[in-house]
């Protein structure tokens, strides 16, 4: 049963950053959550959707703009003891040995070197890489060395672990292990730990792991929906009850994906966050969803299994499908719009037409991009110009991004073209009405 006070709270947490100009972006915002003793609760959302941030602000390595942030009650201001981090990309020091990277966090607290040297050993034979102390990052595997940033965080006896998408980096065989090894060390109370909140860019992951799954929102980041998960360990992956909550979980990541005009669709701005997908790829999908077995209508686990590809690859590309009007979601289901159909189809020619004729209509970026063109005496524009606009809505590098996204989608379709040497943007050149052929792209 939960305890009176949690171990870690998060009341109404907001956070935003400031761009190069001085503008304030919004992250999080109105975030609540909650892990009491005995839990694994992992958090799921979209990229972008400020999951990181939120990992590093109950570490206590960034500050919140707004809300409460508290550790067993208390209001956590920065490190704390009691809380550690598994990062990502392993953080490990190349030139340190593995039991000196685990002994980092000791030796930060002033323990002694001798305590320090027989907790860092007895970390490392825990998490299975006894034999190892005297080795360095670069001799070790990516397996090995995000054991060896486990073995750090452990040693430190925390009751909170928190773990920032920990198997991402690693291939499929690895993650597995690594992730029953840690399940087991849980179970079987190898460990101090009271609580885990893990973020996953994996369902299944999630799934198999987690006691709550907390599905959070993009743009800003707020947890919109809460998914118990009451199953024991070990779970079977292939049970009715797991895949019913497997189920669940695409639905709710994918409830807000509402077709354009569609009724609580939101209305997008210049700034939109394009999906960072291609053509070629939405393409490849649309035709994966048309063909047998799924005949233009499939199950989203049914058709992340078929396609092997990854959750958050899926979900960009599911983005990219719902918002050009080819494809629609509703109740974990993915089905072809008759535009979605009718491009199926089609022959090349045609699929870029309407490629080009759903981007304007429904992109507001490229909408903006060909009006800017067409108005222009020489039908060209620098693409910084774009991208000084984009920045009023997302950050430097996102903005970048999403520019090359709409560039690729708007050569794709033929509505503009783009000269990469001088980082101008102009029309093809058959619409230039002036008669003047501007330079192609690499010329």
């Amino acid at each position: 049963m939960p305890t009176a006070i949690p171990l870690l709270s998060l009341t109404g947490v907001r956070k935003a950053f400031r761009t190069p100009d001085g503008r304030e972006r919004t992250v999080l915002e109105g975030v609540d959550i909650t892990l009491h003793e005995g839990e694994i609760v992992a958090l799921l959302g979209r990229s972008g959707s400020g999951k990181s941030t939120l990992m590093r602000i109950i570490a206590g390595l960034v500050r919140p703009n707004g809300g409460q942030v508290q550790y067993r009650g208390k209001p956590i201001l920065g490190p704390t003891r009691g809380i550690s981090m598994v990062f990502q990309s392993f953080a490990l020091f190349p030139w340190l040995t593995v039991r000196e990277n685990v002994e980092l966090g000791l030796e930060a607290l002033g323990v002694p070197a001798k305590e320090r040297e027989d907790r860092a050993d007895d970390a490392i034979e825990l998490i299975g890489m006894g034999g190892f102390e005297s080795a360095y990052p670069k001799e070790l595997s990516g397996g090995m060395r995000q054991r060896v940033g486990i073995a750090r965080a452990l040693v430190m006896q925390p009751d909170v672990l928190l773990m920032d998408e920990p198997f991402s980096a690693l291939d499929v065989l690895t993650t597995e292990s690594l992730r029953d090894d840690i399940l087991e060390l849980w179970g079987e109370r190898k460990i101090p730990t009271k609580g885990i909140l893990v973020v996953s860019h994996n369902i299944e992951e999630a799934v198999w792991l987690a006691d709550r799954i907390l599905v959070v929102s993009s743009d800003p980041g707020r947890v919109r929906a809460e998914i118990p998960v009451r199953l024991d360990h070990p779970r079977d992956p292939e049970s009715a009850a797991f895949r019913q909550i497997v189920d669940e979980v695409y639905a709710q990541m994918t409830a807000s994906v509402r077709a354009p005009g569609a009724v609580g669709a939101e209305q997008l701005t210049l700034g939109y966050r394009l999906p960072d997908t291609s053509p070629g790829k939405l393409e490849g999908l649309l035709e994966t969803i048309a063909e047998p077995p799924f005949g233009g209508r499939a199950d989203l686990p049914a058709l992340a299994e078929h396609t092997e590809l990854p959750d958050d690859t899926l979900f960009h590309l599911f983005e990219g499908l719902r918002v050009l009007n080819l494809a629609r979601i509703a109740a974990g289901d993915i089905f072809l719009t008759p535009l979605g159909r009718t491009y199926v189809e089609a022959d090349d020619a045609r699929r870029k037409e309407l490629f080009g004729e759903a981007l304007l209509r429904n992109i507001p970026l490229a909408t903006h991009i060909r009006r800017v063109l067409d108005e222009r005496r020489d039908h060209r524009a620098p693409e910084e110009r774009f991208l000084q606009e984009l920045q009023d809505y997302l950050t430097a590098d996102e903005a970048e991004r999403v520019m090359e996204t709409a560039i690729t989608w708007g050569r794709y379709a033929e509505i503009f073209d783009y000269d990469y040497n001088a980082g101008v943007l102009m029309l093809p050149e058959e619409e230039d009405e002036d008669g003047e052929v501007g330079e192609k792209a690499g010329d």
